[in-house]
């Protein structure tokens, strides 16, 4: 079986604010990422309140994801610059948290 891509709204939308040849390499290494038979290979599991979270490095750019694996899905949830990313998750679970 085959893995697919999801995009939430945010990483939609953080895809749709990059560049068109950063969107373009980030198709390619999208397909490079379900075409593996585990996407976990090319990807980091993070720690601590982002836990649930997984992160690939594309260059300057990082792509947050969820990985389902009773559907074969790789979700992603954000997709930024590394200076900026991790910030912007912290404190959205952070807020997530006080709720």
């Amino acid at each position: 079986m085959d893995w697919k891509i999801e995009f939430s709204k945010d990483a939609m939308d953080d895809f749709n604010r990059l560049d068109k040849a950063v969107q373009i390499r980030l198709g390619k290494f999208l397909d490079r990422i379900i075409s593996q038979p585990n996407p976990r290979k090319l990807g980091k599991a993070l720690t601590g309140i982002l836990g649930l979270y997984w992160c690939y490095r594309m260059g300057d750019y990082r792509i947050i994801c969820t990985i389902q694996d009773n559907i074969l899905t790789v979700e992603l949830v954000r997709i930024g610059h590394r200076s900026e990313i991790y910030k912007m998750l912290n404190k959205i679970m952070k807020m997530k948290k006080n709720k």
